[in-house]
């Protein structure tokens, strides 16, 4: 039979804290995804102009641009706009959540976050294979 190679997922994580990106892209890496940090959203808006990920966690409260900005901008781009975004956020109230999810993100997650949250949404935005 046939060797299917499946091609390591590949995501995006765009947060301004260096601890935070780190610790998120450490458990994705255990998922068997391959993580590109973005320490914010104009390092994530260039690097998207290189190669579309399968998936990007956002945080929101980032200085200069915020995270719903940035779902914006991608939601706009025809070449990117079916990216799923995973959005974190340490302010989970149901208003920022519907904020989110109204600016075009697939998953809300609050902070801080789990590997089983992370996973489920990681499982949720990739359609389950």
């Amino acid at each position: 039979g046939a060797i299917i190679l499946l091609m390591p997922k590949k995501a995006f994580v765009v947060d301004d804290n260096r601890s935070t990106a780190e610790s998120l892209a450490k458990m994705l890496t255990m998922m068997d995804i391959e993580v590109t940090i973005c320490l914010g959203p104009r390092e994530a808006i260039q690097r998207l102009s290189g190669g579309v990920p399968d998936f990007m966690t956002l945080d929101v409260n980032m200085p200069g641009v915020s995270g719903l900005e940035v779902v914006k901008y991608i939601r706009r781009d025809p070449r990117i706009a079916d990216m799923p975004v995973i959005i974190i956020s340490s302010d989970a109230q149901t208003a920022e959540m519907a904020k989110a999810l109204l600016a075009g993100a697939n998953v809300f997650l609050p902070k801080p976050v789990d590997y089983e949250r992370l996973e489920l949404a990681v499982k949720d935005v990739l359609g389950g294979n």
